[in-house]
Parts: structure tokens; C-alpha cells; sequence
């Protein structure tokens, strides 16, 4: 497989082997490659936990059973901030 890189992300590649963190240009794309991997896959996991969270209030809503905002707002801060800890 060929790739092309733009001058400033094949500097970037140079640097991060020069700096003795990888060995090889091929290493640094590797690692690139699986943290966008990981990302894609949290991004995932988050748009779903979103989805299910707007479908249960939206359910709520409609039996009456709906949370003031200032304490949906605070459960919701809560877990993005469990959510990126998981990932991180």
C-alpha cells in the first residue's frame, strides 16, 4: 500500500521517529491509524448512548414523567464525563 502525505504530516511522521518515541515511519502511521480506529468506535458508542438517552426523555415527556432541565443537564454532564474517562 502507497500513501501520499502532505508536507507538514510528513514532517509530523519525521518528527515524532526523530524524537525516539517510534522507530519507523510505518509505526507512526500505525499508531495514527488505531487511535482514529478507537475514536470511530467511541464516537459510536457515544451517538448510541445519545440516541437511547433522547428516546427514554422523549418517552418520559409524553408519560408526564419528564426531569427538570437543570438536572437532566447535570446527569447528562455526568455521564459524557464517565463516558470519556472509558475511553480515554
Amino acid at each position: 500500500m502507497n500513501i501520499s502525505l502532505t508536507e507538514e504530516l510528513e514532517q509530523f511522521v519525521q518528527a515524532q521517529v526523530q524524537s525516539g518515541m517510534y522507530h519507523s515511519a510505518s509505526e507512526v502511521i500505525r499508531e495514527g491509524l488505531r487511535l482514529l480506529k478507537r475514536f470511530n468506535g467511541s464516537s459510536q458508542e457515544i451517538k448510541s448512548w445519545y440516541d437511547a438517552q433522547v428516546g427514554m426523555a422523549l418517552e418520559q415527556a409524553a408519560n408526564g414523567e419528564a426531569i427538570p432541565g437543570e438536572e437532566s443537564y447535570e446527569r447528562l454532564k455526568k455521564k459524557i464525563g464517565d463516558l470519556h474517562k472509558a475511553v480515554s
